[in-house]
């Protein structure tokens, strides 16, 4: 292989360098933006290591690390959740944290972004030595989290459960005050919101259903009897399976960390999370053939959902990818070398800040509960979400309009998410001015 050709298939699959990359792309659509003020908005605010021991069960200690990434405050409190994982690292969550500022931003929320997690493998720890470690991390942080400063959430591997036990733990160190509002994402009966479980997939369908409605699809007029393909299949892929079956799409493929399935028939959700959580893997479902995860993503479908982990769909895969629209329900699963061959190709990419915003958005009306003391029904939640969610899928779709209008350049959904983040977050940095 020559040089050129090499350099052509090595990609950087850095997610901190892959998020500064997008920045820098929508940065020179967004006018009258300072060059220092660029560069503040780029960078990270805060970044925290800790370390810490735990005696786990069997009478053993082990040192664990983890981090907290603060990167904007700018709109509000940052705002991002905190995920337990092997290959956790400080550029994954200061990757993550500034994604979170620009999907506060696009969903309009008074948050800036934030994200944590802990160095482990949860599978390999009990229950017990899970609430230890959580305990021990929050403790470590400190006051660094707060419930107008910093507000933690469930990400990859950490839950409901979760979150009652951070905020045990603040409330314990912050006694006599409401704590509610310092994580999200907490059970219902201690503060938590109806709908929070399902706002990650339920915002990834009702952006979907407005894209398509608004024709930012080529070749796809509804979500009824669309087909859907989803890749991850944990909270939200599962959750995105139901309800894109509920509304009338035909799931035909699925697959979580072991492998896939697919039918031409439709995959019954119901019966994959049954069959999953009997066996531990979607692989095996009955009437169905048996596919590895790069095969569901290669799949001929209208809708691919990745919702599993950053870079799945890359420079060396891009090319099988056959659907006629991605929404992306994880973060950061599509690289910018993948992104220009599908725009290439006409095929759009609902960017992660727009199309899995719906769990931000209702982690921001829990908070608003907890602040006031209130408790909405999830109606009321499932419609403010909707919302929410078309208003930000409208939003985008006008910047991406503007854009062309005004540069003469057509640029793809993510580029016009960012520039619309960026240019919110922008005006209020502008307004309110440098301290001191």
């Amino acid at each position: 292989m020559g040089v050129r050709e090499e350099a052509r298939t090595v990609e950087n699959l850095n997610p901190y360098d892959i998020a500064q990359q997008q920045f820098d792309t929508a940065a020179r659509y967004v006018a009258d933006l300072p060059e220092g003020l660029r560069g503040w908005l780029r960078g990270t605010v805060r970044l925290l290591k800790v370390e810490f021991p735990i005696e786990c069960d069997d009478g053993t200690v082990k040192i664990f690390s983890g981090y907290r990434a603060l990167h904007s405050r700018v709109r509000g409190p940052g705002k991002g959740g905190i995920r337990y994982h092997p290959e956790v690292n400080a550029d994954e969550v200061r990757a993550l944290a500034s994604w979170m500022t620009w999907k506060c931003a696009v969903a309009d929320i008074p948050f800036g972004g934030a994200k944590g997690g802990v160095i482990c493998d949860p599978k390999q720890l009990s229950r017990n030595e899970l609430r230890k470690v959580t305990r021990r991390f929050i403790t470590e942080l400190g006051d660094s989290i707060g419930p107008h400063t910093d507000i933690p959430a469930p990400d990859v591997n950490t839950n409901a459960e979760t979150m009652a036990w951070i905020y045990d733990t603040y409330d314990m160190m912050h006694a006599g005050k409401n704590n509610l509002p310092v994580v999200t994402g907490k059970p219902v009966a201690m503060g938590g919101s109806l709908g929070r479980n399902e706002a990650t997939a339920r915002g990834c369908l009702f952006v979907t259903r407005r894209a398509i409605e608004e024709g930012a699809v080529p070749g796809l007029n509804s979500l009824k009897g669309a087909t859907v393909a989803i890749q991850g299949f944990g909270n939200a892929g599962s959750i995105a399976a139901r309800l894109f079956a509920e509304a009338g799409a035909k799931v035909i493929g699925v697959s979580d960390s072991t492998g896939g399935v697919t039918s031409d028939a439709g995959i019954d959700p119901k019966l994959a999370l049954a069959h999953k959580k009997q066996s531990g893997s979607v692989v095996g479902l009955a009437e169905t053939k048996n596919i590895t995860n790069d095969e569901l993503l290669h799949l001929k479908c209208d809708i691919l959902i990745p919702a599993a982990f950053e870079n799945q769909i890359r420079n060396d895969n891009v090319a099988g990818v056959r659907a006629k629209v991605i929404a992306e329900a994880a973060n950061g699963p599509t690289t910018p070398s993948a992104d220009a061959a599908l725009f290439d190709r006409g095929i759009p990419v609902i960017p992660d800040i727009l199309a899995n915003s719906g769990g931000v958005t209702v982690s921001y009306f829990e908070w608003v509960q907890n602040i006031e003391n209130e408790h909405w029904s999830e109606d009321h939640v499932n419609e403010h979400l909707r919302e929410k969610m078309e208003a930000a899928t409208d939003a985008v779709l006008q910047m991406q309009i503007e854009i062309k209008d005004r540069h003469g350049e057509n640029v793809d959904l993510r580029t016009a998410a960012f520039a619309l983040a960026i240019k919110r977050v922008a005006s209020v940095a502008l307004v309110r001015g440098i301290w001191p």
